[in-house]
């Protein structure tokens, strides 16, 4: 890379502990030289011209050309299987009905002004409501999933009068700054300054990680510590959590009946963020469906456009319907005709294809897959998933294998495998739902090789 373009940088612990992989370490640079050619080089060199330079994307990895089912290809004709795709190709990539539903609506109806409504908006919004859990048929539609967030913190101030939050460390809903005060990773946070008060943030149901030190007999401590914060603040609007970290990390089965019963019986609500792992990724439509468990709040986005266009809904209970002395969201793509065409034609296609079910099903077929793996490579750590939302956690020594991730990283990548490297460690696994068999043994015959090629460098 052109020195003058991509400023020197090293990558410190908070980008490690992060939503994405480490894109300024020496092993990126050398990946670069090795896989990219001078043609290549020099639009990524254009981009960190052009573009603020910004954590987790600059340098950009790599040019691509074109993305298709549970495919993409760079520039230079290469293709890789992608276990990425920012969660938001539910239906793969470039789905031939929701590109028609796209190009169609385009003829009839581009745009809708503020003020009307439109078919496409209406259909939507009532699909949505049909197919969520309890009465969550109120809606509102935002650009993106962190707009959609803060409609979901302002109508909890608005339905309680109270503004205080409750969230997680180490979670993300967003990159905003209000969606960044409820969040809990550094990476988003440090040097920013003073966040939105009244948020206030609690250990996450992570097992291996658990501060309560309850080890394999977990006794749902940090969902008490919940209720115990709730009960000390008085105030608090709601309660707000990803309902499976798309990490991923599995809360225990209890833990959100826990959490809702001290919402209820405190008096705040509960939003539960399902962005990037609704709409059938974990094997159930919402991922709430596993936990028995209705929010008051369910917060979509990403693959609800059909890895097309950007589109996320906030979802609300009945009872929630009290803002209209105020806007709550009010963007100009609110009801974007196109927009709802492309959610319309991924539900159907997730409808149609049976997608959740294969999900449930391919996803099950994978963790025995990685159980096996992790049987024959003392490297992994942890295996965990629901659906094809799954994750391998590599240990070295009773400590996070932060430099040995990465190195199976850019292995699988040499081999056609795309995916992320969550929190340093956890090698996190989110291919199309419409993903086959073959083409998931496929990529498990890489990842294997990618784990024993690391592992065999250090015998």
């Amino acid at each position: 890379m052109d020195s003058s373009a991509i400023p020197p940088a090293r990558p410190d612990l908070d980008q490690l502990r992060s939503e994405g992989d480490v894109n300024l370490s020496p092993r990126r640079r050398a990946w670069a030289a090795e896989h990219i050619a001078p043609e290549t080089q020099s639009l990524l060199e254009a981009d960190g011209r052009h573009f603020l330079h910004q954590s987790l994307s600059t340098p950009c990895l790599n040019v691509l050309a074109k993305a298709e089912g549970a495919w993409i290809e760079d520039v230079e004709g290469r293709r890789y299987l992608d276990f990425h795709g920012n969660n938001v190709h539910q239906v793969g990539f470039a789905h031939p009905r929701v590109i028609a539903a796209i190009k169609q609506q385009l003829d009839e109806l581009s745009f809708c002004t503020r003020r009307y409504t439109c078919a496409p908006a209406v259909e939507l919004a009532q699909r949505l409501g049909e197919i969520a859990p309890g009465d969550l048929n109120r809606v509102l539609f935002a650009p993106g999933g962190t707009s959609a967030i803060g409609m979901a913190l302002k109508l909890a101030r608005i339905a309680t009068g109270r503004f205080k939050f409750v969230s997680m460390w180490d979670s993300f809903h967003g990159a905003s700054l209000d969606a960044i005060s409820v969040g809990g990773e550094a990476v988003f946070r440090k040097g920013i300054g003073p966040m939105l008060p009244g948020c206030e943030h609690v250990p996450p149901p992570e097992p291996m990680r658990c501060p309560f030190k309850c080890g394999t007999a977990c006794n749902l401590s940090c969902a008490d510590y919940i209720d115990y914060v709730l009960e000390k603040e008085g105030d608090v609007a709601a309660v707000i959590g990803e309902t499976v970290r798309c990490t991923p990390f599995i809360p225990p089965a209890d833990y959100w009946k826990r959490v809702r019963a001290a919402c209820d019986k405190h008096g705040a609500l509960l939003i539960l963020d399902e962005i990037p792992i609704g709409l059938g990724r974990t094997g159930r439509m919402f991922a709430c469906e596993h936990y028995d468990v209705v929010p008051d709040m369910l917060v979509l986005g990403k693959g609800l456009g059909g890895g097309v266009f950007p589109i996320a809904a906030l979802l609300a209970r009945e009872g929630l319907n009290v803002a209209t002395h105020t806007a709550l969201g009010h963007y100009t793509h609110e009801k974007n005709p196109v927009g709802c065409a492309a959610g319309l034609a991924t539900l159907d296609v997730i409808r149609d294809e049976k997608l959740v079910a294969h999900a449930a099903r391919l996803g099950d077929y994978a963790l025995a897959k990685l159980r096996e793996m992790r049987s024959r490579h003392r490297l992994i750590g942890d295996v965990r998933g629901k659906g094809l939302l799954l994750g391998v956690e590599l240990i070295r020594e009773g400590k996070p294998a932060t430099d040995e991730a990465e190195r199976v990283m850019y292995g699988a990548l040499k081999r056609g495998l795309n995916f992320k490297v969550t929190m340093g460690n956890i090698l996190t696994l989110t291919p199309a739902l419409t993903l086959t068999q073959a083409e998931m043994d496929q990529a498990l015959n890489i990842l294997d090789a990618s784990i024993g090629e690391v592992v065999a460098e250090e015998l």
